[in-house]
């Protein structure tokens, strides 16, 4: 089996496709790359024939479940990173990713920082990396990062791990892993569900991946019709009585300014 691949997920045609292909094809420690897709087009096809990368089209409705689940199954590979069109990889993510599986073999999730890319330029200070790169302090205890409650710890005020920044050992936990109902919250409740299984959370906290907020991004339509509040307030529900519930929620509606 292959230690690594990434599975990019390309949704219509995003004007960010290839530059976030590029980042994986420039990485220092070279890897496994496939393009899925529920919505072939011939600005897909025509990326994927210019790098030489398998095209893989899912049939059906597009839903980010399915094609989550898709894209992680179609990797042959250890690790999976389900590579987000929007954003770009720092060259050594997939060379960090195995000097800590090497380290700790038991790591079914390898994730880290990230720089937030607003339009084409770097962010100078974002007050929400910040607080969730605080949220995040538990797993650099990495001598007990594979105990339940230092997992759970790092989700308990929400989801301080970014998405496109995780590789999911397959190898561990299996095919189809996630089977979360929510839509925005999909990454979060996968994560939480994953804190009770054996295994190791590692956390590469120097920033490994270049995150865009944009207009168009699904969690900005996720806060325009309201399913994020009401996913996010779900899975606090989870965790905390609904007096803490609402208090958190109070705050988390102020954090959707990031996305205006």
């Amino acid at each position: 089996m292959k230690p690594h691949a990434f599975a990019v997920c390309a949704y219509k045609d995003s004007p960010y496709l290839e530059a976030c292909i590029r980042s994986l094809l420039k990485q220092s420690v070279r890897s496994d790359i496939i393009l899925c897709t529920s919505t072939p087009s011939p600005f897909i096809e025509k990326i994927a024939d210019k790098y030489q990368i398998p095209l893989l089209v899912r049939q059906g409705k597009s839903n980010i479940r399915e094609d989550w689940n898709f894209a992680y199954d179609m990797a042959e590979a250890r690790f999976v990173t389900i590579a987000h069109q929007d954003d770009l990889y720092q060259k050594d993510y997939v060379k960090k990713l195995l000097e800590c599986y090497k380290k700790y073999p038991d790591m079914t999730l390898f994730t880290g920082g990230y720089t937030v890319i607003r339009g084409d330029r770097p962010a100078v200070f974002e007050k929400v990396e910040f607080i969730k790169r605080l949220l995040r302090l538990p797993l650099r205890l990495r001598s007990i990062s594979h105990l339940s409650w230092v997992k759970k710890s790092v989700l308990l005020f929400g989801n301080s791990i970014c998405c496109p920044a995780c590789a999911y050992n397959k190898e561990q936990l299996g095919e189809s892993l996630f089977t979360s109902p929510y839509r925005f919250a999909l990454d979060w409740d996968t994560l939480y569900q994953m804190s009770g299984l054996p295994g190791r959370f590692i956390c590469s906290e120097r920033p490994i991946l270049y995150y865009r907020v944009h207009g168009e991004a699904t969690t900005k339509a996720c806060i325009a019709d309201n399913s994020r509040f009401k996913e996010e307030a779900d899975m606090f529900s989870k965790m905390w009585p609904e007096p803490v519930v609402k208090v958190l929620m109070h705050f988390y509606r102020k954090a959707y300014k990031e996305y205006e």
